[in-house]
């Protein structure tokens, strides 16, 4: 339902003069106009107003109250959302609407308030349409279109202006010639392309191989059947539009993270990359990350696309990370890897019914962009932070009797049923590494830039009580536990049996030395790291130590104009850093923690802006008071 009608009369008025600005150049240097800015998934704007010899003065212009999101509060809770500004309108959904934007001033245009579901938390999408412009949205299984110039729906499109998905999909659907697509984070897991003219299916991919197709026999018996998991629930898709070619990042198999006893084999396409036709939804190549993933190392989002040049020659690249703490680097029109990457042999799972894979993956270059080992010395100390949390993570480690770690890939140990603690203490933990945010590119410099966290999880696999059966992992004979519940972090926070101590919010600290968060700089020509700069300060601490980096959700963009912009960090804090040196020049202090993409466009007053959402309500952030999630967008005074 459409409120606010007087609203639509200025819409009608103004709608002219915007569209007669649709000039292609101005819309490709001025616009934010999908969620990664290009197809190619790069984040990469050409503006240059704003600049690191005058990013210092960049101040508040306007905000916009989006409300409270139904997840805030949750373990991934709080609104994520990356707006688009297209033809000089900005394009924003809140908790309960989606409304069309002044970009200038955050003055409403239009408003459409949202029936049943809400809408995604994470974006919209804007098709041309060749003089019939729709922004699409989902709101669980339904794929919605409104006119863009109204915000009322479409009738042409399904029913009413929506269509049911098959499955659920809370982010950003991807715009591809006339196609819609869109991911999943229900079953059946895979992605879907649809008709954006009249919202019919034009291709299925199913992300668990069926039989006679590519990759069923990675899958023992009829593992495959009925499997849960393996979704494609990155907030977008990235393409090579010139080549037509669709690049998919798919989650670890479920319905159990932590055990694959009921689906031996490699379990494709789980925690893979798969390179579609754009076209047809048929696979091209694949690049599995993980084999026979007992960790929860999803790719948790798309890569991205640059051309570089390697020994004289340029290569077409896609850079894809993921939770495991690496940065994988292939030919992305062949899904070989540039850089080489080595089967290593790594450790055996001792649980029972367990069949791990032997070797696994790992890069030759990059190095690892997050912590993938633990050894004693690295526990924090007084001199890191306090002797109160140093203390208590001792403490941690001696109720958990101990911890095992053999570098990347360390399975779990298997504890039985009464006895005592032993744990096994693992990096990344199930945050990652890199997680949703992604990478940013800049094309002109072939670097990639992605935060991380170095953050751990701990414990050990047993079998499950009868009681204990259900839930996500249904009848799963065997589960993951620790001495502080099932959903750890090594980090300052207790736990209790039903959780674990995953809610640790801003008072979480981690319990290894700092840095826990950081920022990244790769040369995907070189496969080198550039710079790597803590992201956060810890600002209870003394002023000497508060560099300690936070764990962070969101991500990073690049500018022309020699700047990296991100949130992402518990901290509640936007930062612009050099984008050659790493240094830090501007910050911010928000209301809330802003776990999302930041934009950047030119106003049609001639000013460059950068906007973000701050609404962080994870189990990262302590609660803030309703009322204080908001789109922020400054520029220099």
């Amino acid at each position: 339902m459409r409120v606010w009608p007087a609203l639509l009369v200025v819409t009608v008025v103004i709608w002219p003069a915007l569209a007669a600005q649709q000039d292609l150049s101005r819309t490709v240097a001025s616009d934010w106009p999908m969620y990664n800015r290009d197809l190619a998934g790069t984040r990469y704007s050409p503006l240059k107003q704003i600049t690191t010899a005058n990013v210092s003065r960049l101040a508040r212009a306007w905000s916009y109250t989006i409300g409270r999101d139904k997840t805030a509060g949750s373990i991934s809770g709080g609104s994520e959302f990356t707006p688009i500004v297209v033809n000089g309108v900005m394009y924003v959904a809140a908790s309960d609407r989606v409304v069309a934007l002044e970009p200038e001033s955050g003055k409403e245009l239009w408003r459409y308030t949202v029936k049943g579901d809400p809408p995604s938390r994470r974006g919209v999408a804007y098709w041309s349409g060749g003089g019939d412009p729709r922004l699409f949205f989902t709101a669980e299984r339904r794929l919605i279109a409104l006119n863009v110039r109204s915000g009322e729906p479409v009738s042409g499109f399904g029913t009413n202006g929506e269509i049911d998905m098959g499955a659920s999909y809370h982010s950003v659907p991807t715009v591809y010639k006339h196609l819609i697509i869109a991911g999943t984070n229900g079953s059946p897991g895979g992605v879907r392309a649809f008709d954006a003219r009249t919202g019919a299916k034009v291709w299925d991919f199913r992300s668990v191989p069926q039989p006679g197709e590519l990759g069923n026999d990675t899958w023992t018996g009829e593992s495959w059947k009925n499997r849960a998991g393996t979704y494609s629930w990155a907030f977008s898709q990235t393409i090579d539009a010139s080549r037509g070619i669709l690049y998919v990042a798919i989650e670890a198999p479920g319905p159990v993270d932590y055990w694959g006893g009921d689906r031996h084999g490699h379990n494709l396409f789980g925690s893979s990359l798969v390179a579609l036709d754009a076209d047809s939804g048929k696979v091209k190549w694949y690049f599995q990350t993980v084999h026979h993933d007992l960790w929860d190392y999803d790719l948790p989002s798309p890569p991205s696309l640059l051309d570089v040049t390697i020994n004289g020659r340029t290569v077409p690249i896609v850079a894809q990370t993921s939770k495991t703490g690496y940065m994988y680097i292939l030919d992305r029109v062949t899904g070989k890897p540039v850089f080489g990457i080595e089967e290593r042999p790594v450790p055996a799972s001792t649980v029972p019914e367990e069949r791990s894979s032997p070797t696994q993956p790992i890069p030759v270059k990059p190095p690892p962009i997050a912590r993938v080992s633990f050894k004693p010395e690295d526990i924090v100390t007084a001199a890191d932070t306090t002797e109160e949390h140093a203390t208590f993570c001792r403490g941690l480690i001696e109720r958990s009797g101990g911890f095992s770690n053999d570098g990347p890939f360390t399975p779990y140990v298997y504890r039985e049923a009464g006895a005592k603690p032993f744990s096994t203490i693992l990096f990344p933990g199930s945050i990652g590494g890199a997680n949703w945010g992604g990478t940013a590119a800049d094309p002109t410099t072939g670097y990639v830039f992605v935060n991380t966290n170095d953050e751990a999880s701990i414990g050990w696999v047993e079998k499950t009580p009868d009681e204990a059966r259900g839930g996500r992992g249904g009848t799963a004979p065997y589960r993951r536990n620790s001495i502080v519940g099932p959903t750890s972090r090594f980090q300052w926070a207790e736990g209790n049996p039903r959780i674990g101590n995953i809610m640790g919010g801003e008072r979480g600290w981690l319990c290894q030395r700092p840095p826990w968060g950081s920022l990244v700089a790769v040369n995907a020509a070189t496969g080198d790291i550039v710079w790597r700069v803590p992201l956060g300060i810890t600002e209870e601490l003394p002023d000497a130590k508060q560099r300690t980096g936070r764990l962070n959700l969101g991500g990073p963009i690049v500018t022309a104009g020699g700047l990296v912009f991100i949130g992402a960090s518990n901290d509640k804090r936007f930062r612009a850093f050099d984008s050659k040196s790493g240094s830090e020049l501007w910050v911010t202090k928000l209301e809330m923690s802003a776990h999302a993409v930041p934009i950047t466009y030119l106003g049609k007053d001639g000013k460059q802006y950068v906007a973000i959402v701050a609404a962080g309500a994870s189990a990262l952030d302590d609660p803030a008071p309703e009322g204080s999630e908001a789109l922020v967008t400054f520029t220099v005074r």
